[in-house]
């Protein structure tokens, strides 16, 4: 069955060359086109589109806003496809965050029209169009301090992966942890460009300091750390200091750097005194190196399916018997940090 998306686009020009890549694709059909938000609120409800590629910079309402608004009353999945996030700032943070399912930028660093190879821009269509938004609940800031007076004190490393949907998940669960939080660290898949905006943007909410993760840095409580650096896999190596490391390697489950990677190196070097949480997320990185936290004796929860935007990566640890617990969003911080956990 036909992928339909609409475009959104304020160019003309940007319009009629997304329209000609994307008709080069035999399971992708346009389904239309429009101008503006006002155009493209009116087409949505009228073609009920698959997956929409949204322009940041429009006349009128800014393609940030309208997401919001996307988000809020008939959520779609949403790729951004504007210059805008070429530089991976806080646009494209802010996209992942309101709930954009990804960000294609239609330059290069260079300035060169990226969409001349569609293949791409096809592909994280394909992925989009899998995308089914449950919205969680927001955690408060109250329970943050319920977690924080509960909270396990045997607990050295909490590892975290996600992916699709992953940044907004992310938010509603660092905003749980407390100040003091045991040292954390997280492979969110993303374009590493995008990292260190994501990394601003969750800083925000959690009471916690989040950074980027640097090779031999020690990881110490009340930090969180987001993997970053391009063609690298975050690891950890045990010690009277933990130690976070970034090495070279191939794609392992798919993805460079990958979940499987950091949860088997904390299985090897935490061992029971780890948690491993594996969030939402297409594929199955993360579902084997959570088994092998659970083997270690670590504790080991999964995000629910009804919270989920993608429930692949979480589903394949479930199948795998590698999830102790399998919980909503807004609950998996109580369960990774109480003593009840």
């Amino acid at each position: 069955m036909s992928i339909r998306v609409l475009i959104i686009d304020d160019s003309p020009t940007m319009r009629a060359i997304l329209m000609s890549r994307l008709r080069e694709q035999p399971d992708i059909t346009v389904a239309g086109t429009a101008s503006n938000a006002a155009e493209g609120r009116e087409m949505i409800k009228r073609l009920d589109p698959d997956v929409v590629t949204l322009d940041i910079e429009m006349p009128g309402m800014n393609g940030l806003d309208f997401l919001e608004k996307i988000m809020t009353l008939r959520p779609t999945p949403v790729l951004i496809v504007s210059g805008a996030t070429q530089e991976g700032n806080d646009v494209a943070a802010r996209a992942l965050a309101l709930g954009a399912v990804d960000c294609y930028s239609k330059y290069d660093l260079a300035g060169k029209l990226t969409l001349e190879d569609s293949g791409r821009l096809a592909d994280l269509i394909r992925e989009a169009a899998q995308v089914r938004f449950n919205k969680p609940a927001i955690a408060t800031p109250v329970l943050a301090e319920e977690s924080r007076r509960s909270m396990k004190r045997d607990t050295r490393l909490i590892a975290i992966g996600s992916s699709t949907g992953g940044v907004e998940a992310l938010q509603v669960l660092l905003r749980e942890f407390p100040a003091d939080c045991p040292p954390t660290l997280i492979v969110q898949h993303v374009n590493p460009r995008f990292a260190p905006a994501i990394a601003r943007t969750l800083d925000q909410v959690c009471p916690a300091r989040v950074q980027i993760a640097e090779n031999n840095m020690p990881v110490r409580p009340g930090n969180v750390y987001l993997a970053a650096e391009a063609g690298h896999h975050l690891k950890v190596r045990a010690g009277s200091t933990l130690i976070a490391r970034l090495r070279r390697g191939e794609a392992v489950s798919g993805h460079l750097p990958s979940v499987d990677v950091l949860f088997e190196s904390v299985a090897r070097e935490v061992g029971a005194q780890a948690v491993g949480i594996l969030l939402t997320g297409m594929g199955q990185d993360g579902a084997r190196g959570l088994l092998a936290m659970s083997n270690a004796g670590a504790h080991t929860i999964a995000q629910d399916e009804s919270s989920c935007t993608v429930f692949g990566m979480p589903r394949a640890a479930i199948s795998l018997g590698a999830a102790r617990v399998v919980a909503p969003i807004n609950r998996i911080a109580r369960h990774a940090l109480s003593k009840a956990a």
